[in-house]
Parts: structure tokens; sequence; C-alpha cells
């Protein structure tokens, strides 16, 4: 009995390293296990990451190219307004020191009718200059934000010295009286003569 028992506990010793071994191994598989699903999770986010980086490295290189070839069209367009808007400034200072140039107090009173066309010639062609470049500037695109050139007043024929159109009527036809008086007498004595 004393075999049967001393085998028994040997047998009990065994069974419980056993146990005590794959307790062991099961806790060594679970920590496996628990390690196996951490890497896990952290491929699963790097592949993650990884598609986000190359879902938004190809997004942004789309936008951005779009966007430069607007922003290049945007230059190309801005540089040619400037360059019209300085066409335009050169223009109008050339025809405002034209228009400032104009003394009739300098006029010799012989030509006062030659020198009164000249100066409303001088002022209609600075009328329609400035016209044209207003037209072309707002085809250009004017918006609402800029400012934008005030349009040729009704009264076109008023001058720089504050006289209407009327009042150059009258200078008009005081200057051209004496020709037409002489027009007059002259036909009048062609008649005559012819009547004779």
């Amino acid at each position: 009995m004393l075999e049967l028992s001393e085998d028994e506990a040997v047998s009990a010793e065994h069974l419980d390293s056993q146990v005590q071994k794959a307790q062991e191994q099961l806790l060594q598989l679970k920590r496996q296990q628990e390690q196996i699903e951490k890497q896990k999770r952290e491929l699963e986010e790097l592949s993650r990451r990884q598609s986000e980086l190359e879902n938004g490295r190809a997004e942004m290189t789309d936008k951005l190219t779009r966007a430069l070839v607007v922003l290049e069209r945007e230059a190309y367009s801005a540089q040619n307004r400037l360059e019209q808007i300085r066409a335009t400034r050169e223009s109008f200072a050339q025809h405002l020191e034209l228009i400032e140039a104009i003394d009739p107090r300098n006029w010799n009173p012989s030509d006062l009718h030659k020198e009164l066309s000249r100066a409303l010639s001088t002022v209609d062609d600075a009328r329609t200059e400035y016209s044209e470049q207003r037209s072309r500037l707002q085809a250009a695109g004017t918006t609402a934000g800029e400012a934008s050139l005030p349009e040729v007043g009704q009264d076109v024929y008023e001058s720089t010295e504050g006289r209407s159109f009327f009042q150059w009527f009258q200078i008009g036809v005081a200057l051209t009286l004496p020709l037409i008086v002489f027009g007059a007498v002259a036909l009048a004595i062609f008649f005559w003569m012819a009547s004779r």
C-alpha cells in the first residue's frame, strides 16, 4: 500500500506540475495573443493613416494643381488689366495736361475763332478718350467693390471755367457776327450788281 500511495503522491504532484505548466503556457499564450492583437491594431492604424496620407496627397495634389492654373489665369488677367490701367492713366494725364494748358486770356483776339475751335476740339478729344477708356475698363471686369470712373455728365459742353453750352454758343455767335454781317452785305451788293 505504501508503494501505491507513493505512486499516487508522485502522480498527483506530477499532475499538479503539469496543470501548473499548462496554466503558465495558457498565461503566456494570452500575453502573446494580447501582444499580437496590439500589433494588429497598430498595423491597422498604420494602414489607415497610410491610406489617409495617400488620399490626402491625391486630393491636395489635384486641388493645388487646379488652383495654380486658376491663379495663373488670374495673374495673367490682372497683369493685362494693370497694363490697360497704366495706359489709360497715361492717356488721361496727357489729355489733362492739354486741357489745363488752355488759357483763353493768352489767345490772340484776331484768331479767337480758331483758338476757340482748337480748345473745343481738345476737350471733345479728351471726352471721347475718357468714354472709350471707361467702357474698356468696365468691360475688362470692374467689380462692385472696385472704384469705377464717373460717367461723363449730361451737360457735356461745360468747361472747367464753369461756362455752359449756351454761354459758349453766345460767344460763338458774337465771334462770328462780323462774318455774318460781312456775308450779308456782300450778298446784297452781289444781288444789286446782278440786277443792273
